[in-house]
């Protein structure tokens, strides 16, 4: 996983190391908290959309 290139959102400021952090692999996406970077899930552009857009719209109620 070193050869991926990660980046975090525009809106962290940098100081702390509690970030989202996203990487492009070649079979799809790859996410992880900075603090634990060797805990690294795996998943693909759409489900990542529809997660993003469920986030956006606060519709996660049913995940109770």
């Amino acid at each position: 996983m070193s050869d991926l290139t990660w980046q975090k959102s525009s809106f962290s400021d940098g100081a702390g190391p509690n970030c989202v952090e996203l990487a492009s692999a070649p079979d799809g996406i790859r996410i992880r908290e900075s603090d634990e970077p060797e805990a690294v899930i795996h998943t693909n552009p759409a489900t990542l959309r529809s997660f993003i857009r469920a986030v956006k719209a606060a519709n996660l109620d049913h995940l109770h």
